[in-house]
């Protein structure tokens, strides 16, 4: 069965590559683009374009340009070309250990690609989530150490607060000995040798080259504000919606977490409310920002779905960019605190519920199955926070209150056009009526009466 879901469309937007002729993905994938364009060059006649190549044996001592040679491998490996890198990797480690001038290039490499990277809208925490769904250990701890010397030279309070966050969360500092080559003191911790080292860097340098340019949605290092008026939820307001979803996790009663995860919503709404009518009477509200939220696989698509869904009912909007597997959401930083919250929260729940009311069939062991389960029950639950904003909306001043949150979703909506000025719709597909009805039945036992 293949049911298109119209009212269940997601935004979706693909970033283009910033170099022509490197695909995303893996190494050795193949989309259907690069498949067409051998294909016509089959049918005209007409030869590939050669790519960069390496001389390994032209590099001399100079560092920057075994800085060139390296971030060349880093591109050819992102072709699949693996013998030109282990080329060059042989070459530079043929005595077992770097030497000084290979440490030094692939430190001057690496700051110039992050830096790209960065400027071009990647967060510390969006690097490490792309890198540890791509790339070894390995590679994922050098692009955070090179992460950590990228953001040392600048002054703390020139640090955005959620870049500060974020390496904190990493543990992005640098550990090693500055006045000694980073390379060498990082093989060393990391038990690795020479060929080792130079291969797990390149492969994170490949990472960085892959990256496609975002939007900015936080101040680069240097450029943040002294003093910034960021919204944040307070603390026992926090505390209560961690409480009730929490126990929404924990409880083995499908409809009492629902409702659990109802009174979250409810607080949150009624906090917002409150911030926005008193806002509204002192000094205007700060503009809408962004976050991202990464997905893990599988049945990224419905998760998404469930994200877009809390995004609607706490006046924010979302868009998936499916590639890299991850959600932005824009509004008010106090709505993305309980998007965030609330949306950890229903996917864990989400996915415990598929498992627990799945039927002993081969059906329920599908992943046509849990996909259609997923997306109904995001669908439903959608609904039902919806309703319970709406209720708690309702129970408050609509005639003063309806202008102001109009008022304010015209602010998300132009912040949201700046950031994706170019965005399309796709439907969800599903191959399941059981999978799909289970997870509305499950959604439907929520009872979401008075709390």
């Amino acid at each position: 069965m293949s049911t298109g879901l119209d009212n269940r469309a997601l935004a979706t937007w693909t970033p283009c590559c910033h170099r022509t002729g490197h695909r995303r993905g893996g190494l050795d994938r193949e989309d259907a683009r690069t498949v067409g364009k051998q294909n016509r060059r089959r049918r005209t006649g007409r030869k590939a374009v050669p790519g960069p190549t390496l001389d390994a044996a032209a590099l001399s001592n100079d560092p920057a340009r075994i800085a060139e040679a390296i971030a060349t491998a880093a591109v050819i490996s992102t072709q699949g070309d693996r013998i030109g890198v282990r080329k060059l990797i042989n070459h530079l480690a043929d005595s077992g250990r770097p030497a000084p001038e290979v440490a030094e290039a692939v430190q001057m490499a690496s700051s110039r690609l992050v830096a790209q990277a960065f400027e071009f809208g990647w967060l510390p925490m969006d690097v490490h989530q792309a890198a540890r769904r791509r790339v070894d250990n390995f590679a994922v701890a050098y692009l955070t150490d090179v992460m950590a010397n990228h953001c040392a030279p600048f002054a703390p309070e020139s640090i955005d607060e959620t870049w500060q966050e974020q390496l904190d969360g990493l543990a992005a500092t640098c550990w090693w000995d500055t006045e000694r080559e980073h390379l060498t003191q990082w093989a060393d911790r990391a038990l690795l040798t020479g060929h080792e080292a130079l291969a797990s860097v390149v492969a994170a340098l490949a990472l960085l080259i892959q990256l496609p340019k975002l939007g900015l949605i936080r101040p680069l290092p240097g450029t943040a504000r002294t003093h910034t008026s960021h919204h944040v939820v307070d603390e026992k307001t926090l505390g209560r919606v961690r409480g009730l979803l929490a126990k929404a996790e924990s409880t083995t009663f499908g409809e009492e977490a629902e409702s659990l995860s109802a009174k979250a919503q409810e607080l949150m709404t009624k906090y917002a409310i409150d911030r926005v009518l008193l806002e509204a009477s002192t000094a205007a509200a700060d503009l809408p920002a962004a976050r991202r939220i990464w997905l893990d696989t599988p049945y990224t698509e419905a998760k998404a779905l469930l994200i877009d869904m809390v995004t609607r009912a706490n006046r924010c909007r979302a868009i998936f960019v499916s590639d890299w597997g991850f959600v932005t959401v824009v509004g008010d930083e106090t709505d993305l605190d309980a998007v965030e919250l609330l949306t950890t929260s229903l996917l864990v729940q989400a996915t415990r519920t598929m498992i627990d009311t799945a039927a002993d069939s081969e059906e329920s062991r599908s992943r046509a199955y849990r996909k259609a389960f997923l997306t109904a029950y995001a669908t439903r639950i959608g609904e039902r926070l919806a309703a319970a904003a709406e209720a708690t909306i309702a129970e408050s001043d609509p005639a003063q209150l309806l202008p102001i949150l109009a008022s304010h979703q015209q602010q998300v909506d132009r912040a949201f056009d700046t950031y994706f000025p170019t965005v399309r719709t796709r439907g969800i597909t599903i191959r399941s009526a059981e999978g799909w009805d289970a997870g509305t039945q499950a959604a439907d036992r929520a009872h979401f009466g008075n709390h």
